[in-house]
């Protein structure tokens, strides 16, 4: 049976467009982004601690007193990265607690989002200068370096560029 044509009088009315996106005023959106925000950062802030406490333990090893000058830097590295990016993942809850009932909620989200994508990029590097440094000592160091490389990508793909594709892919134009 083929369609009926656009603007007969018996015709069934269309149904209505989809509505897009959600009915919330500014100060709803900025609660319901803030409490996403909130969960993705203790999903980070769990992967910072724990790279962070095995990087406070091995300076106390006695192995570490037997690394160069190389795995030496890359250690101390990626510890100022590691409480830098502590630093921009706990600091969405510290400006949060400061501002808080000043009415500036959506300009909160903002500012501490750009904090968390921050510490991400942070915790990526230091992820990447920690691998590198254990895998020094583990294997020959041409193969840590690809090896590291390699984690380097994946966690780049999966943290930066799939998510900046995703965003422009599927972002509606209107």
């Amino acid at each position: 049976m083929a369609p009926e044509p656009e603007g007969r009088e018996d015709a069934a009315p269309s149904p209505p467009a989809p509505r897009r996106g959600r009915d919330e005023s500014a100060e709803e959106r900025a609660d319901r982004m803030w409490a996403d925000l909130l969960q993705e950062l203790r999903v980070a802030q769990t992967g910072v601690q724990i790279l962070f406490g095995v990087l406070f333990i091995a300076v106390f090893q006695p192995a570490f007193t037997h690394l160069g000058d190389t795995d030496r830097a890359l250690y101390t590295c990626a510890v100022v990265l590691g409480a830098a990016s502590a630093g921009s993942l706990i600091g969405p809850v510290a400006l949060h607690r400061m501002v808080a009932g000043r009415r500036i909620k959506p300009q909160t989200v903002v500012i501490a989002a750009r904090m968390a994508r921050t510490g991400l990029l942070l915790l990526a590097v230091t992820t990447v200068l920690t691998l590198l440094m254990l895998l020094r000592v583990a294997l020959d160091d041409a193969l840590a370096a690809w090896l590291t490389a390699g984690v380097g990508v994946w966690l780049f793909t999966l943290w930066f560029a799939l998510p900046l594709w995703a965003r422009r892919h599927y972002t509606s134009r209107e």
